[in-house]
Order: C-alpha cells, then structure tokens, then sequence
C-alpha cells in the first residue's frame, strides 16, 4: 500500500545487505513514520512481543525472517523457542516457524540452510500478500452487493482493532475488500473502532485509510451498538489472530461485544482471514484458544503526540490495578460468513473443509 505516495510493504530485506530486516516500526504511527532495522533473533522477537510489528500475517512473516536470522546463529530451536513464546494466540506465528523447520531441516550445509530459510520467508511473506490481495477481491462481491441496494449511498463498514495492510505484509484481509471496492468506485465509508487499549484502530486503521483516501470516522469502542440501532452500519468486517476449522474467531479483544450487537440488530458480521490463520487442530475456541494476557500499564496508562513529541499519561489511579486481555472469541454461530482468499464460506467445519479440502482428517 502507499505512504506519501510510495508503495511499502510492511517488512522487508533491506536492499544490499540480506543480513538486515526492515520494518515499519508502529508504535510510533501515525505521528511518525519510522523504519527500524532488525539484524538478530533477539531484535525479532522484541519487535514481535513488543509489538513493534502486530497482526496475525505480520506476526507471520516476523517469525520468518526471524528464523532465517537463526540460521546465522548458534542454536536453530533454542530460537524457534524464543520466537514461539513472543505471543501465545496468533496462530501464524507458529505455523511459520514450523515451515521454516521443516525447509530447513531438509538441506545440511550452514550456507544451504541459510539459503533455504531466505527463500522461504520471502516465500511466507509473497503469500500473505497474495493471499489477502484474493481476500479483497471476494470481499469486493459483497460490498457491492451491500452497494446495490443502497442506491448510491455510502456502504458504511464497521472495524475493530487494525486487521489492515499494517497487520499483513500488503492489503490487509478486513480491510482489502474496503480498498478494492474503494479503487472501484464504490462509495464507501468505514466506522473505525478506537480499540483501547493499544488504540490500533484510532492510530493505525484511520492512518492508513486516510493514506489511501477512504472517507472513515473514529469512534469510541463502545460507540458500535449505537450505530447498529439506528441503522447506520450496513456490515461488520473484522480480521482475526486465529480461527478453529470449526469456525470459532479469536480476535483482539471486545471483537465478541460487536457480534453480539451486530446478531441483535441484523447486521452481517464477517470476518476475513488467510488461511495460514485457520488452526486445523483446535475445534472449541472458547476453552482451547490460548488468550493473551499483557501488561496492566497498557490499561491503566495512554500515549499519544503533544508538542512535538510522543508521551505517556497515566489514567487510571496509582494504586488501581488492571487487568488487560489481549483477545475475546467470537462463536461461530454469531459469525456471518468468512472471506479467504480461496473463496466465501460459512463459519462451519463443513463449509471451511469444502474449501480446504487437504484438511481433511
């Protein structure tokens, strides 16, 4: 996608030296545009936990860079342990890791490996993008559809979190269908949750669609049901970190809280998602999806851009203590439909089989 103007992807090989890793560093958007430079497995997985980089196909992506960067390093597991233990509930994490493993386990030279575990992450990374380049395409179909019976006024689409270009490597998979229908002339008009406490919605969703010029409005978190009562959202599109075969969605937390709105009010809830971000071995998501649990300052403390420069408040009072959980599911049966890039089916074992046929047991 564009900043300024310039396509980005979010992560990259540096030119001229494959050593280095770039990245967008976001904790620092939208105030500053900042690219940081990784080197060591130790840097990635700080980037990763530390949410330098953050959503699932980033997360992804992150993990295989940082693998091939292992092959530089003494112990390959020891790293593969370091990387996996970054953050417990995107699934894609682990399954790139796991690829890397197995590719480079299957050559023995040190110069081999390395070139193997290059090749594959740019492989993991080519197809986040491709895949949610698909994702868009499908999702297309439905806003246009939204379209068609609204005469020409704007399909207003409601987020949470950041499931954009800056939670994958390019398009994003919510919002890919937002652009694509957005570069089609569709009108289109995007509520974008603020999504405390991390704020990846006022910071980091409403950044990028401005960059690309969809027309978007901020909205506090709990502004959703609101909206729905009064007829103002046409669809609910959300990402998610990991979805079970049997369509249960983990998602960044108070995702569950806008289904149950949307259930109540009509409104379709969708959810897009690549496949490397289905988990074929976990069924019950509620009680088998591990839930991240992150640092109470998260909560009880806010940053933001005053005078020049990035600080940090305290909101809560000092002897408050918080409890910050990083993701809800939402069930499957509150789920409208999944957008993959292999096509649209229900939030159902059978459905998502049908489309993932080599998953089956």
């Amino acid at each position: 996608m564009n900043v300024r103007g310039q396509h980005y992807r979010t992560i990259w090989p540096k030119p001229g030296d494959d050593r280095v890793i770039q990245l967008i560093d976001q904790r620092f958007l939208p105030h500053q545009f900042v690219i940081e430079e990784v080197c060591t497995v130790a840097e990635m997985a700080a980037a990763i936990r530390e949410m330098h980089v953050r959503g699932a196909g980033l997360i992804g992506a992150a993990a295989g860079y940082g693998m091939y960067l292992a092959t530089f390093e003494p112990d390959l597991m020891a790293a593969a342990g370091q990387l996996k233990a970054t953050r417990p509930t995107a699934v894609n994490l682990s399954w790139a890791i796991d690829r890397q493993l197995k590719n480079i386990s299957a050559v023995k030279s040190a110069a081999e490996k390395q070139h193997v575990a290059f090749q594959t992450a740019r492989e993991i990374a080519d197809e986040d993008a491709e895949h949610c380049r698909r994702i868009g395409a499908h999702g297309l179909e439905l806003i246009r559809s939204l379209s068609e019976k609204k005469a020409g006024a704007p399909v207003n689409i409601l987020t949470h979190c950041n499931a954009g270009w800056l939670a994958f490597v390019d398009y994003g998979s919510a919002t890919s269908p937002i652009y694509a229908a957005h570069d089609a002339g569709i009108p289109v008009h995007v509520w974008v949750d603020e999504t405390r406490p991390r704020s990846q919605g006022s910071k980091l969703t409403a950044w990028e669609l401005g960059e690309h010029g969809v027309p978007h409005t901020v909205i506090a978190d709990n502004a959703g049901g609101h909206l729905m009562q009064r007829g103002n959202v046409d669809a609910v599109m959300v990402g998610t970190d990991r979805t079970t075969y049997t369509g249960d969605v983990a998602n960044k937390i108070g995702t569950y809280l806008k289904a149950l709105a949307a259930k109540d009010n009509a409104v379709p809830f969708y959810v897009a998602l690549p496949s490397s971000s289905f988990d074929w071995n976990i069924r019950d998501g509620v009680n088998e999806i591990p839930i991240e649990e992150r640092g109470s300052e998260e909560v009880n403390c806010a940053d933001g851009w005053h005078a020049g420069h990035h600080v940090e408040v305290r909101v809560a009072p000092e002897g408050s203590p918080a409890a910050n959980f990083g993701f809800d599911v939402t069930p499957r049966e509150l789920v409208t439909r999944l957008i993959t890039e292999r096509g649209i089916c229900e939030a159902k074992e059978e459905s998502i089989l049908e489309l993932f046929p080599e998953h089956r047991s």
